[in-house]
């Protein structure tokens, strides 16, 4: 027996040395493998080489459990924690004939099979390469077989206790989304050129597209579809759903037969409205007075002089007027810019669905759905969705109520005489306009639902007491419990609108104003819900809503 073991012994050595000069290069896990020993049998443990992995005890473990093979889980730790192969002997009987085995598993997205061989015992035989396939069909792995990974285990004295890829599946090749390419700017928030002598150029304010007749204005860039994959086991996998797009437009406007492509039929202006492109011709006058009246106009107007009082201008685009407005009134589905300002004497109105930009406004009424920009506000009304900036030379605000949702810059803020006058950001204007419209809307539904109550009340007291009502009274109370619960109704609905309103009225996080000159007593500074009555002169400050309060901060 002992000349048997020393014969094994030095075969091994052989076999190893072989295998050592295959794999001189190629990094090797360590492997155990069931061998006869001198009075029985027990368990090779084969060190790992060039920075392969340790052998696994638990994996050790697993699999003399699977052949029923009694073992002392420390000697074989030990074994496996030596700096050199070693043996751990088992059980004095002769050594069982196991036949090399291999674990098969799939990755959870199913595009790797994964194989993990066994070594057969000294006495047991190799599989071959075909029962392995065997095995993978078995598994319905039929999909991108590795076969020079197989040939190389099986070709070699063999690749144990090593994860190899034996099938590798196709992932999807992802597309991309269409999406449409506009030839035309496309931002609505440019602002007016501040010069180093510290006015601004309102003539280069390079807010409107111009386009020419023939010229393209937009194009769809289709979507890929992207490419199915496979799975090991041979099932498609569906790229991710990319989105079409398509094109919308108005008037003055052509689309290709692929409907891929815009082209204008016309001089004019472009413009981007909530995803649809507009071209619309420009209305040019010199003045607006009597000698054009009103203008009441689809596209964009130019008014290159003045705008006279009383007078009215409504554009579904931009009006743009190089002169001076006097107590007129606006209004455009775009910007409004005006050179030279404003008088509106108390009874001019601008109204802008974008941004409003002029020189000076004073004694106006001014509502822009974007930002206001100027260089003085005198005792007006102005309103912005976003932000109001008066900067520039004088760049005051001076008496008036002026509000904006998110930010007012100035230079100065109120008067030295006091002029009262208020300045409010963190909310939208437009939603607090609702909600103080509303507030009145509930206070006459209240004061109507309590005057119908009375009736109503006398009515079934009556009832109760068994008087009989004639047909037309009858009628007259069934039409006010009618007009009770429509009264009721409304009212619900109107406080369930003020309830939101109030959600929604919560300052914005970098709500504020700012002053980069003096702030004079007299001023009222108004974020969110709280307020701040300016007492005495500030320089070079920011007003913020810091803990429920508002308070000035330096720049």
């Amino acid at each position: 027996a002992i000349r048997r073991a020393a014969s094994d012994v030095y075969k091994r050595q052989v076999m190893e040395c072989g295998m050592g000069r295959q794999r001189k290069r190629r990094m090797q896990n360590g492997y155990f493998q069931v061998v006869r020993t001198p009075g029985g049998y027990g368990l090779q443990i084969f060190q790992p080489k060039d920075g392969g992995e340790d052998v696994r005890l638990q994996e050790v473990m697993d699999y003399l459990d699977r052949q029923s093979i009694p073992y002392d889980p420390m000697s074989i730790k030990k074994a496996i924690l030596a700096e050199e192969d070693a043996v751990c002997f088992l059980e004095r009987k002769d050594c069982p004939e196991i036949e090399e085995s291999c674990r098969i598993e799939v990755s959870e997205d199913n595009l790797q099979a994964i194989v993990r061989f066994y070594p057969a015992s000294q006495t047991g035989k190799r599989a071959t390469m075909d029962s392995v396939i065997k095995d993978l069909r078995f598994r319905n792995i039929v999909y991108g077989i590795q076969m020079s990974v197989l040939q190389d285990h099986f070709m070699s004295d063999g690749i144990y206790c090593t994860d190899l890829v034996v099938a590798r599946g196709k992932e999807p090749r992802h597309g991309t989304d269409a999406y449409i390419k506009y030839y035309f700017n496309t931002d609505v928030h440019a602002q007016p050129t501040l010069k180093d002598d510290g006015t601004v150029d309102y003539f280069h304010l390079n807010m409107i597209n111009p386009c020419k007749k023939g010229q393209l204005l937009a194009e769809v860039i289709p979507e890929d579809e992207g490419e199915y994959g496979t799975t090991v086991q041979g099932a498609k996998i569906r790229p991710r759903q990319v989105k079409k797009a398509h094109l919308e437009f108005g008037h003055n406007i052509e689309i290709s037969e692929d409907r891929r492509r815009l082209t204008s039929l016309v001089d004019g202006h472009v413009s981007l409205v909530e995803g649809k492109v507009f071209v619309s011709d420009v209305y040019e006058v010199e003045n607006v007075d009597l000698s054009t009246g009103n203008i009441d106009f689809e596209g964009s107007v130019q008014v290159n002089g003045n705008v006279s009082s009383n007078f009215v201008i409504r554009a579904g685009g931009n009006v743009i007027i190089s002169g001076v407005v006097e107590g007129a009134y606006i209004e455009a589905g775009g910007n409004i810019i005006i050179a030279r300002g404003m008088n509106g004497m108390a009874k001019g109105t601008l109204k802008a669905g974008g941004n409003i930009v002029a020189k000076f406004l004073e004694n106006a009424t001014a509502s822009a759905g974007g930002y206001v920009s100027t260089e003085s506000i005198l005792h007006s009304n102005v309103i912005a969705a976003t932000e109001i900036q008066v900067t520039g030379k004088r760049g005051f605000i001076t008496g008036g109520h002026v509000r904006a949702g998110q930010k007012i810059e100035v230079k100065t803020l109120g008067a030295m005489l006091g002029a009262p006058t208020v300045v409010e950001v963190g909310v939208d204007p437009e939603k607090k306009a609702e909600y103080m419209k509303m507030q009145k809307e509930v206070s006459e539904i209240v004061k109507n639902i309590r005057s119908l109550q009375p009736i109503l009340a006398n009515f079934a007291e009556k009832k109760s007491k068994g008087v009989r009502f004639t047909p037309d009274q009858i009628n007259y109370i069934r039409n006010t419990a009618a007009s009770m619960e429509t009264l009721n109704k409304s009212l619900e609905e109107k406080n369930r609108r003020m309830q939101e309103l109030q959600l929604e009225f919560n300052p914005q996080e970098r709500a504020m104003v700012q002053v980069r000159g003096e702030v004079y007593p007299g001023t009222t500074i108004i974020i969110g819900d709280s307020s701040m009555q300016v007492k005495s002169t500030y320089h070079y400050c920011r007003f913020e809503r810091i803990d429920g309060d508002v308070k000035s901060t330096p720049l």
